[in-house]
């Protein structure tokens, strides 16, 4: 098949030197493309939220244009056809807002990659990029910040005055392109987290997909209710 025609893809053809990044929306597709190494760096950007596959019927699946270009362009197939000796890259990485929404698309992404190539994770080659949630520019210098914690720490290093600029992304497309290679993109400074999974944890992580991302409503309710405590930081 023809890769998809919104997919960059990069000029290196060595799998092991390659990674694309699923970006979501074209605004932040289009800063990682003017940002990446177009040596090694593909980018897909996604129009939307992609189809929640716990849920769907198997012909909408395979009809759906957004899970049909990732097939593509990652080259290794699906389900019985699947073959990882022919995967176009060995870093597959998610790139989504900071925010809510970001984490429901990285959800349904590892949704999808778990159900129909769960060997791109049991192997380790998918990641979460994580772009920061705030910068922080003082007398001309620049600091990002990744978490609530690291700006307070910041902030406590170079003083809270009038003289702070603050901004808090809400999302990658805010970022021009030097900004998000500086922070995101740049293997020598960016923050990768890799998704992991064994042999061990299968069945605990099946019960999870199946209960949050399914269509029965009272397990998810019952997950919810139980676990309502434990959340930490909450954007409504």
């Amino acid at each position: 098949m023809a890769l998809p025609g919104k997919l960059a893809d990069c000029s290196d053809k060595n799998p092991e030197n390659c990674e694309i990044y699923i970006v979501e929306g074209d605004s932040a597709g289009g800063s990682a493309k003017t940002a990446r190494s177009r040596a090694t760096q593909a980018i897909l950007p996604l129009r939307g939220k992609i189809l929640n596959v716990e849920k769907a019927r198997m012909d909408k699946i395979y009809a759906n244009a957004e899970i049909k270009a990732m097939i593509t362009a990652f080259g290794t197939g699906i389900h019985e056809d699947f073959d990882i000796s022919k995967l176009r890259y060995h870093k597959i990485i998610i790139m989504t807002d900071a925010d809510v929404d970001g984490a429901h698309i990285s959800t349904l992404l590892l949704t999808f990659l778990y159900r129909f190539m769960p060997e791109l994770i049991k192997q380790g080659y998918v990641y979460l990029a994580q772009p920061p949630l705030f910068k922080l520019e003082k007398n001309k210098k620049v600091w990002y910040a990744y978490s609530d914690e690291e700006l307070n720490s910041i902030l406590a290093e170079v003083g809270r005055d009038t003289n702070n600029k603050i901004q808090r992304y809400k999302g990658l497309g805010e970022m021009d392109a030097e900004q998000l290679w500086e922070t995101t993109m740049d293997p020598e400074r960016r923050i990768l987290l890799r998704v992991t999974m064994d042999e061990e944890t299968t069945s605990e992580v099946d019960l999870t997909f199946t209960t949050l991302m399914g269509d029965q409503v009272e397990p998810r309710r019952e997950f919810i209710e139980a676990n309502a405590k434990k959340v930490q930081n909450l954007d409504i």
